[in-house]
C-alpha cells in the first residue's frame, strides 16, 4: 500500500510503511547553513524534526505553501524527517504486475529518487524511497540537528 501525494503536477507514492505521521504544514526555525531544500526545524511532541521541501529537494521552482501543504514525517536511516509535499491524496494498492522498476527509462542508473513506477486507471505515481532522499552526508548533517 502507498500513500501518494502531489508535488507540482506529478503524483509520487511513499509505501505507508515508511510513515510515521502527516500533519499540516507549521511553523519552523529556520538553522543556519542548511542547504536551502532543508526549511528548518519543527517540534513534534518533543522530537526536533527537520523539514525537507521535497518541492526543492526535486529541482522545482519554490510555491508558497498553502491549506493544502503538508508533511509527511517519515524515517530516513534512523532520522525522523518531515517531507514537505503540495498535497496529500490517497492510500492506494498496486499490484506487481502495475509496478516497473525506473531503470530503463531513466536510463541504466535509474533515479535518485524514484525507485519505480506504479501504474493506476488515473495515471502514473511515481513511486519514491525516502532513503534515498539524502546521501551519507546529508545524513549526517540531519542527524546533528
Amino acid at each position: 500500500m502507498f500513500m501518494t501525494f502531489v508535488v507540482g503536477k506529478e503524483t509520487y507514492g511513499i509505501e505507508i510503511s515508511h510513515i510515521i505521521e502527516i500533519i499540516g504544514m507549521q511553523e519552523y526555525t529556520e538553522v543556519p547553513e542548511m542547504p536551502d531544500y532543508i526549511r528548518g526545524i519543527i517540534n513534534l511532541r518533543g522530537n526536533i524534526i527537520p523539514l525537507m521541501d521535497v518541492r526543492l529537494r526535486f529541482r522545482m521552482e519554490p510555491r508558497p505553501h498553502d491549506d493544502r501543504t503538508c508533511v509527511i514525517v517519515t524515517v530516513v536511516d534512523t532520522v525522523l524527517v518531515g517531507l514537505i509535499v503540495d498535497g496529500v491524496s490517497e492510500v492506494i494498492t498496486l499490484p506487481e504486475e502495475n509496478i516497473s522498476s525506473i531503470q530503463g527509462i531513466a536510463g541504466a542508473q535509474g533515479n535518485r529518487f524514484v525507485r519505480e513506477v506504479g501504474r493506476t486507471a488515473s495515471g502514473i505515481v511515481l513511486i519514491v524511497d525516502p532513503n534515498k532522499l539524502v546521501n551519507d552526508d546529508e545524513l549526517e548533517m540531519l542527524r546533528s540537528l
